[in-house]
Formats: C-alpha cells, structure tokens, sequence
C-alpha cells in the first residue's frame, strides 16, 4: 500500500505531485486581478482594431464575412483624432505581449487543478472546468497567432484575420465567465491575506485552508521567494514592453523595440526614411508599371478621367501630417504628405466636394489580401485625405507607394493604398 502511494505521488494527479510553495489561492488572485485589469482593455482595443477597417462597408474590408451577431458594435471609423489608430493598435499590441509573462504565470499557478481527480464534482465545477478549456486554449490561441502576426512569421492556415477574431471572442466570453466565477474567491483571499503588494511583501507562504486546493500539502523547500516571483514576472513584463512599445511609441524608444520587426533604425535615410511594411518588389510592382506610361483612372457617375502624375501635379497641392499605423502594432511618426485631396479627384467624376462618396481604391499590386480597399464617405471628404505624391519634400519612393497612394487619418496602414491605379467613386461593392 505504501509503495502504490509513493507510485501515485509521482503522478500529477496527486497533489503531492505539485510542491512549489507559492501555490496558491493568494497567489493566482494576485495575478489574476493583473489580467483583470488588462484583458479587457486588450479586448476594447482589438475590437476598436477590426472596426477601424469598415467591415460593414464593403466585402473587401470584411475578413470575417460570417461575424453575424458578433459585428454588433461596429461603427463608422472616424478620421479624428488623427492619431486614433496609431493609440488604439499600438495598446492593443503593446499590452498583448506585455502581459504574456503573467498569462504564462497564471497558467502555471493553477496547473495543479488540470489533473485533480475526479474532473468533475458539482455542477458548479464542470462550469468551472469548461470555462478553464476555453480559457486556456482560447487564450493560447490567441495570443500565438497575435505574437506571430506581430512578428511577420503567422504561420497558421486561414486568414489571420478571422481566426484572431474568433479566438478572441472565445478566449474573452470565457474569461468573463471565469472571472465571474472567481472573484468571491478572490475577495476572500485579498481578506484573508492581503492584496498584491502585501504577497510580494510576504516572506512566508500563508496559512492555507482547507479548500484551498492550489497550496502543495507538502511543500520543497523553496528556491524563490515571493519577491523573487514577482521580480520575474513583471521583470519579464517590463522588458517586453521596453522592446516593443518602441515600435509605436516612436523617437529615441524605436531603438529599443528589438523584439519588433519595425522596431529598429529608420530604414535607409531622407524624406523616405521610415517604415516599410511591403517593398514594391514583394508587391511584385515593377518600374514598368509606375513609369511613364502610369495612369490613374478616375470613375464615377460624371464619367471617367485619366490623369498622368503631371496631370495630378497640376492640379491644387495639399500637405497633411499624418502617421502609417500597421495592425502589426508599429507606425510611423507624423509624415509631411503632399498631394491632391480626394474630395477634389471625387469633383472631377461629377461631385461636388463637400457630398463626395464612398470610394473604392485598387492597387497596381496584383496579389494581397487589401490590393483592394474601400473608404468611407467621411474619409473621402475629409480635408486632409489625399492621393499623395511626395513626402516630407520628395516624390515618394516605389517602396512607399510611387507614382501615388492614398493617405487617409487614423485609417489602418493597409487602407492607406500604395501604387494606386484607380479610383471608382461611388457604391462600393
């Protein structure tokens, strides 16, 4: 009998499997209240992300066509501030991987709980338990295919995309449920024991109670104290979010970014040193198609127009500062555009400018998921829209999009087309 004991206290499903003394209620509470606190902000922002593409105004925009109720929320994307989408994705990146040392914490403080037998004694618990699969995967999932996003190397099959997107409604829909099951549990330990400061405070592990099925029964001696713990979990934090807030903060802090793909040096130097999410040769645009023979069709109810680049020249010049903002989480700081407003491109197809519609951009670039891209209304019209044609002084380089592209405020990067070949304003299809 003794010997089949010992045998079972080398699996985990014994709780003299698990002897860490830092195990326990105080301490997922401690953590669990961190993510409490940046989980649903990480969701806002990500939701605020996916409606700043205009789902709701074309198919083209929409990539996650099959959303029905969960598009609930979606709204008309505003163009102030102009920096709204710089703010919003840049949290929302930033915080996601700062918080994925706690998340991995949090997952290891109740590890124990995923092998106690029997799974299910109440029906409160196999709530429990179902909320802890979906938790647990929806989260795993989630934050992956957002770091490999993040870091141009997504690797799963189907569209970023939609698979973020619905992991993320599974992983937050479960972390309500959880959180609503756990936070009686939590007061109770805060009152019992003392909030986060006073854990990390705390030299010596509390004493437990007997429902308290995440403390060891027997503890190792311990080879990090409580501080210790915390040290390396917001030590691990901190250095994640000095390395990628870089890439969107901008300034001196870009050089710091270096778990950010764009979180380095200005790429190459002058009015065309900043970032570059695709170069024209990965587009497959080449110096034929943007040379001299380039035109821009214009369309709409007043006919069509083809203008040359000297053509868009000669007309009236606007300038806007305005940022690139990528749902990668990087941008650009504010960059001096020069061009012709789209309000005016809408007037030469029989609009006036003030009543300019919807307009639909296509790109020289013949494959990409927003090779295609529709703007609203309030887009098109707003003064600081333009077809552009130099920056910060100089003709756009072909990376950045020459002849033309289109720069709009607070739109997402890829809204902002490179190498535009027509404009169709108009009904958007």
């Amino acid at each position: 009998m003794t010997d089949r004991r010992a045998l079972l206290d080398r699996l985990p499903v014994s709780p003299r499997f698990w002897r860490s003394p830092l195990r326990g209620t105080w301490l997922t509470s401690v953590l669990g209240v961190v993510l409490l606190a940046g989980v649903p902000l990480l969701f806002v922002t990500g939701l605020l992300s996916y409606a700043a593409y205009n789902p709701d105004l074309s198919p083209l925009n929409d990539k996650t066509p099959d959303k029905g109720l969960l598009g609930f929320y979606l709204f008309s994307w505003p163009t102030d501030p102009h920096w709204l989408y710089r703010v919003t994705q840049g949290v929302h990146v930033t915080l996601g991987v700062a918080l994925i040392p706690v998340l991995l914490a949090k997952l290891w403080s109740v590890i124990p709980r995923f092998f106690a037998l029997p799974p299910v004694r109440s029906a409160a618990q196999a709530l429990d338990r179902l909320s802890l699969l979906f938790l647990v995967g929806g989260g795993l999932f989630t934050f992956l295919t957002g770091v490999l996003n993040v870091q141009l190397d997504y690797v799963f099959p189907g569209s970023f995309y939609r698979l973020h997107f619905y992991g993320a409604w599974v992983f937050f829909a479960a972390f309500a449920a959880h959180a609503a099951l756990k936070i009686p549990l939590t007061v109770r330990a805060f009152r019992e024991h003392g909030g986060p400061l006073a854990y990390i405070r705390s030299t010596s592990a509390p004493v437990s109670s007997a429902n308290d099925a995440l403390t060891a029964p027997d503890p190792a001696p311990p080879t990090l104290s409580r501080r210790g713990l915390a040290g390396l979990v917001g030590g691990s934090s901190l250095l994640l979010l000095l390395t990628t807030a870089g890439q969107s903060v901008g300034g001196p802090l870009r050089r710091t970014a270096l778990f950010a793909p764009h979180g380095g040096g200005d790429p190459g130097g002058g009015p065309n040193g900043f970032q570059v999410n695709k170069p024209a040769g990965l587009a497959g645009v080449t110096a034929a198609q943007t040379g001299e023979a380039w035109q821009l069709v214009v369309t709409g109810p007043g006919g069509q127009v083809r203008l040359s680049r000297a053509d868009l020249l000669a007309m009236p010049q606007h300038t806007a500062a305005l940022p690139i903002a990528c749902v990668e989480g990087w941008s650009t700081e504010d960059q001096l555009w020069r061009g012709v407003r789209l309000r005016d491109l809408a007037a030469l197809v029989g609009y006036e400018p003030g009543d300019a519609p919807d307009v639909l951009v296509e790109s020289l670039q013949l494959h990409g998921s927003f090779r295609r891209a529709a703007l609203r209304h309030n887009q098109v019209r707003d003064p600081r829209s333009l077809l552009a044609l130099q920056v910060n002084g100089a003709d756009l380089s072909p990376d950045h999009g020459y002849p033309a592209r289109v720069i709009v405020p607070a739109a997402p990067g890829v809204l902002n087309t490179k190498w535009v070949a027509r404009l169709s304003f108009g009904r958007v299809l």
